[in-house]
């Protein structure tokens, strides 16, 4: 259901390098969003840094939401960095896995299109 790839280095570092990767993959950053300043926003203190990115392909989000619109529910997709126990984690739910929840085999194939994109992207963000 996951894919996470663990690295070394700074939150700071593999978000900058997963920003350039998104965009040589043909996806769009829509947002980032600092869960640990969120959190301390609402008075919340949070020791863990996470940033959760907010990636989508329009072109591809079309196809799939021409099909079945309720599937925006689960856009855009989100790709997560963030530090747990010392180590430097980059992980996303499998977009595959993600559309098996609304029962769209039609849409199977664009999904592992995607997949693969967002697979490629992490693997690219951890490389040093």
């Amino acid at each position: 259901m996951l894919y996470v790839k663990e690295t070394s280095g700074s939150v700071d570092a593999v978000c900058n390098r997963l920003e350039e990767a998104v965009k040589a993959h043909n996806f769009g950053v829509m947002a980032i969003i600092d869960l640990q300043a969120k959190m301390r926003d609402k008075g919340v203190e949070f020791k863990n840094e996470c940033r959760i990115f907010e990636v989508c392909n329009p072109i591809k989000a079309k196809e799939v939401l021409n099909q079945m619109m309720s599937i925006s529910t689960a856009l855009p997709c989100r790709i997560s960095v963030f530090e747990e126990d010392g180590v430097i984690k980059v992980a996303t739910i499998l977009p595959t896995q993600m559309l098996r929840m609304f029962g769209a085999d039609e849409l199977e194939e664009t999904a592992a299109e995607v997949e693969e994109a967002i697979k490629a992207m992490i693997d690219e963000a951890v490389r040093k």
